[in-house]
């Protein structure tokens, strides 16, 4: 069987066993502030699991992407290494919410494992929790009994803690597990050693394929059990372990998941697969690693500098890296591997296909610049080498070489590698000490603990927030948050009209208000699909009922920017094409924020008309015309657009203004009357193919219109009130302009004057020329002037000048090339030196180098010190 025969297999069989086959969720979660991507099946389902969301259907299978490089399933650096590690999995999964439990999982798993696939029940393990006295919980004899009916009773293994009790955190719902273990050995080898013996040993031939969990208990911050309201199944199997198993693979590479992509590699590379370690290690980092960044973007997560968008970019740039280094690859070369990847799994994840574009021109444009950034980092390495070996020492600071890491993306294998070759070791301890600093700081960051939620009264709560924005409440539960050493509490109301920040749109402020008491809600987030009130203190009686009333002025604000993003997504494809599609937003009561796929910059003209077809629908003053709960392709058919990378149920919520139709679950205006004006701010490019438009609306139109009458009546009163201020102020530019070119020219002369004069001061010091002064010239001077003074005497030349202009220090050192090839001189490193005594730093070339400073006093100690450095 394919891969491809293997994952629609799974999802035919738990069909005919009544489960409902849903699509997987996309791998970045965008709405959940506990995780950056789904680590796991059942990411999509903690609502249903916590009691927070309707768990029908009970019964439900599907094959989902995941990615773990974070946290505790950090797994980033095997990588490669090993046959069996990834970033980016599928997990397929069947899960029973409150109907069947530990029999008929157990029964299921096995009755496909071996009926369906045909494994051989000698070959297959498992094992079950043995208990634990601290949490009072006596062995899983109920899933040991299941077992016997398909084992022996040497193929069931108990299990400690650790492998055989699953948690979904610290807290929250947990419960003991059965995992399904293949043994993959050769014949010759099961008979020197059971495969009971290798179980959970790392044994790369005896592996976990599938685990069941059986979620019962729910673990509080004291640590503590109590049941859960209902019992949940939660199985996962690994599928590319599983196709290894069947495919008779001794790697997950070698199967037919990852074979195509490795035969592309190959031939791109002109490498062979199988010959050298180090080649081969490559080949399987940029295999696993295209899959994790391709997914990532198409499911709408571009590479960036914070958050999950530095996740991606830490993956996609250790690809890089490895091409870069053991397939020799200078040039963008991973972006070319994706029609291949789409060739192999298009058809059973349609995005891929459906953003291919955009996922080339991304991967290209981060390929491009981080080749640049590893050159520019090796360069900076060598010099480093340079001044080691100059001072005789063999030890490369470990602090240096972390530096290189935070800033270039080096990593420490890398920059030993390059020492290696010059006969250099580095400092791995310092290394290690800076890393482990720089993730304490990072941990304390995050760190956010949080009491058990104390529940007041039971039911879920009822969102009313389309409808009204004040409505009569009471507390359901609540608990105490601490975050960086603030405290505050987080409330959910029985009904609520306050909308949780979600989508990219702001979540809703107000008070709780009754006889006694207002208690103000500074913000609302979104959270297992419920909106959680954060309020400083609470209510002196937490049982009294409230009225919950919103802020209605910032409501509307940031709705009436919230509906400008609707319009804004039909205009830009009314005027660009149908090619854009939404990539993000951000929408506050201030402005909103639009990014959209495109892959050339908008013009002036194009935003003008964008500009104006907006306008054009606020002045329609289109009502909002909305269909709560319709199902999902009855949305589709009234024309509806969803958004890539974005998770749908069955039903959902489509809001229509005149032309404009879309998903959307968010806050909007009445009418796009409310809107008053729409204004572009800016048009910027985010990443390849992605642009992004910044804009308001409303009152801050207003205001922005106000700003520029000011702007230009104030500019207007600097030419005398003219009538014509454009023909002035380009008559001042052009009379500028040609007092610059006359400044320029009398700069040059006093270059040349001083050129002569320090040449005539020059020193002899053992065959250096040495040219010295102190002037009050500015930057540009000083780097013309040494250059100037090099081109006069070409040969045996130091140079070192310093200057004072804004009574700041700068110095400034000049080589001949003979000095810096013959006599092993680097005016970077010496002036690196020399900056101490100005209280500054710089650097520069071997030939070339500045610095600046603080302390005027000490440019001449400076200058003194660069001569003693040339010494020969």
């Amino acid at each position: 069987m394919t891969a491809n025969e293997i994952r629609e297999s799974y999802k035919q069989f738990f069909a005919s066993k009544g489960h409902t086959i849903v699509p997987s969720a996309p791998m970045v979660i965008k709405d959940d502030p506990t995780l950056m991507f789904t680590n796991a099946g059942m990411n999509q389902w903690k609502d249903i699991i916590l009691g927070t969301k309707d768990p029908e259907p009970r019964r439900r299978a599907d094959s989902q992407k995941c990615l773990r490089v974070s946290g505790k399933h950090n797994d980033l650096e095997e990588v490669g290494h090993d046959t069996y590690h990834h970033t980016m999995f599928e997990m397929l999964g069947n899960w029973s919410f409150g109907d069947y439990f530990k029999e008929e999982a157990i029964d299921y798993a096995w009755e496909y494992l071996v009926d369906v696939l045909h494994l051989d029940p000698k070959d297959l393990y498992v094992t079950v929790f043995e208990g634990s006295k601290e949490d009072n919980i006596a062995r899983d004899d109920d899933a040991a009994s299941f077992w016997r009916k398909h084992l022996p009773e040497d193929h069931i293994i108990n299990g400690n803690k650790h492998d055989n009790f699953w948690e979904m955190g610290d807290t929250g719902p947990c419960g003991p597990c059965s995992e399904i273990h293949l043994d993959s050995r050769t014949p010759e080898e099961k008979l020197k050693v059971k495969g009971s013996e290798l179980v959970n040993k790392d044994d790369p031939q005896v592996i976990e394929i599938w685990n069941i969990v059986f979620m019962q208990f729910n673990r509080k911050s004291d640590g503590s059990l109590e049941p859960l309201s209902m019992n949940v199944i939660d199985t996962g199997m690994g599928f590319e372990r599983l196709v290894r198993a069947l495919q008779g693979k001794n790697s997950n590479y070698d199967t037919d998941i990852f074979q195509p992509i490795i035969k592309e590699i190959c031939k791109l590379s002109h490498k062979n697969y199988g010959e050298d370690n180090a080649v081969d290690v490559a080949m399987r980092v940029i295999a696993d690693h295209l899959r994790a960044v391709a997914f990532s973007i198409a499911d709408g997560q571009l590479p960036s500098n914070a958050k999950a968008g530095y996740v991606i970019r830490r993956i996609l740039r250790r690809a890089i890296r490895y091409a870069y280094t053991f397939l020799h690859q200078r040039e963008a070369f991973i972006y070319r591997l994706i029609p291949t990847l789409i060739a192999e799994m298009g058809q059973a994840y349609p995005e891929l296909t459906a953003q291919r574009e955009l996922i080339g021109r991304v991967i290209k444009e981060e390929e491009d610049s981080f080749l640049r950034t590893l050159e520019k980092g090796i360069s900076m390495l060598n010099d480093a080498i340079e001044v080691l070996k100059k001072e005789g020492k063999s030890e490369l600071d470990g602090v240096q070489a972390f530096r290189l890491f935070d800033t270039y993306g080096f990593p420490l294998d890398l920059t030993e590698l390059i020492c290696r070759e010059h006969q250099i070791t580095v400092n791995a301890e310092q290394f290690d000490e800076e890393m482990r600093k720089q993730k304490e700081r990072a941990r304390n960051a995050a760190v956010v603990e949080s009491t058990d939620w104390v529940e007041l009264a039971a039911g879920e709560q009822q969102f009313v927030g389309y409808d009204y924005t004040e409505y009569e409440c009471q507390i359901l539960r609540y608990r105490q948050v601490t975050q960086k050493k603030n405290t505050y509490f987080e409330l959910v109301l029985n009904n609520t009209p306050f909308y949780g920040e979600m989508g990219g749109q702001v979540g809703d402020k107000g008070v709780l208000v009754n006889e006694d008491e207002t208690i103000e809600i500074i913000d609302t987030k979104r959270e297992n699909g419920q909106s959680i009130h954060i309020v400083k203190t609470l209510p002196k009686d937490v049982k009294a009922s409230f009225m919950a009333c919103v802020d209605t002025d910032n409501r509307n604000a940031s709705a009436a920017n919230h509906t400008a993003t609707h319009l804004v997504d039909y205009a830009l494809k009314q005027v660009l094409g149908d090619h854009v599609e939404q990539k993000g937003s951000y929408v506050s009561t201030e402005s909103l924020r639009f990014d959209f796929s495109h892959f050339q910059k908008v013009t002036d003209e194009q935003l003008r008309e964008v500009e104006r077809l907006v306008n054009q629908l606020i002045r329609e003053d289109y009502p909002m015309d909305e269909h709560r709960d319709t199902p999902i392709e009855e949305a589709r058919e009234m024309g509806a657009v969803s958004i890539f990378g974005e998770k749908y149920g069955d039903k959902v919520r489509v809001v229509r203004f005149g032309p404009s139709c879309e998903f959307c679950g968010g806050i909007h205006a009445t009418s796009t009357g409310r809107l008053g004006m729409f204004k572009i701010v800016t048009e910027t490019s985010v990443a390849a193919g992605v642009r992004r438009i910044e804009a308001i609306t409303g009152e801050n139109c207003e205001e922005l219109v106000y700003s520029l009458e000011d702007t230009i009546r104030a500019v207007k009163a600097l030419f005398n009130n003219t009538k014509d201020l454009k023909g002035a102020v380009e008559k001042f530019i052009e009379e500028n302009e040609a007092m610059k070119k006359e400044v320029e020219k009398f700069k040059a002369q006093n270059v040349e004057r001083l050129k002569e004069f320090l040449l005539k001061g020059a020193k002899q010091q053992n065959g250096i020329t040495i040219v010295t002064g102190v002037l009050p010239i500015d930057a540009s001077d000083a780097k013309d002037l040494v250059f100037k003074v090099r081109e006069a005497n070409p040969s045996h030349l130091l140079c070192v000048i310093g200057t004072t202009a804004g009574n700041k220090p700068l110095l400034s050192v000049m080589l001949s090339d003979d000095l810096v090839k013959e006599h092993n001189l680097n005016a970077g490193a010496m002036i690196r030196e020399a900056a101490k005594l100005i209280k500054g730093g710089g650097g520069g070339q071997p030939h070339y180098a500045s610095a600046g400073g603080k302390d005027l006093e000490g440019l001449n100690a400076a200058i003194e010190k660069v001569i003693e450095l040339t010494q020969l």
